[in-house]
């Protein structure tokens, strides 16, 4: 890699982020309360019928005790609710509340609405063909 050019992880690192600053500030001017990154991605890969809270760490890849404590700060909001897994005695799962799902819809309308203002940006034929990269299987990673 020439030495004028960024690893491509830190330039994927930060357009992470902007979408983590501006998420947030899109929430907040909508009058939703807005939430942490950390809780964006845990509310974000909840399933509409409810998920363990072993799958939604394996998910956004931190450990289960992580996504319990955001789990419980999103509970605490009044965003997401606990009730028993129908088909576990031993299970529980997390579901949105009402307060939670109209977050998340507006969560993703003003994901919607940044995805246009990067379009406008950048170009949306780059920000079709990024999109494209990105929803590709990559496969394992290799291993040395």
């Amino acid at each position: 890699m020439p030495a004028d050019r960024r690893p491509l992880p830190q330039l994927l690192g930060e357009a992470r982020r902007w979408f983590d600053q501006a998420l947030p500030a899109a929430l907040e001017a909508a009058g939703t309360t807005p939430l942490t990154p950390a809780q964006t991605q845990l509310f974000a890969a909840l399933d509409d019928t409810g998920t363990t809270v072993a799958e939604l760490a394996r998910r956004t890849g931190v450990t289960r005790q992580s996504a319990h404590q955001t789990a419980h700060s999103l509970i605490t909001a009044g965003l997401l609710e606990q009730t028993p897994d129908p088909t576990s005695g031993r299970r529980w799962l997390l579901r949105r509340t009402p307060t939670g799902d109209h977050a998340h819809h507006q969560a993703v309308h003003a994901l919607a609405t940044l995805e246009s203002h990067l379009a406008d940006r950048l170009g949306t034929e780059t920000v079709t063909a990024l999109r494209t990269a990105l929803e590709q299987d990559w496969g394992e990673p290799p291993r040395g």
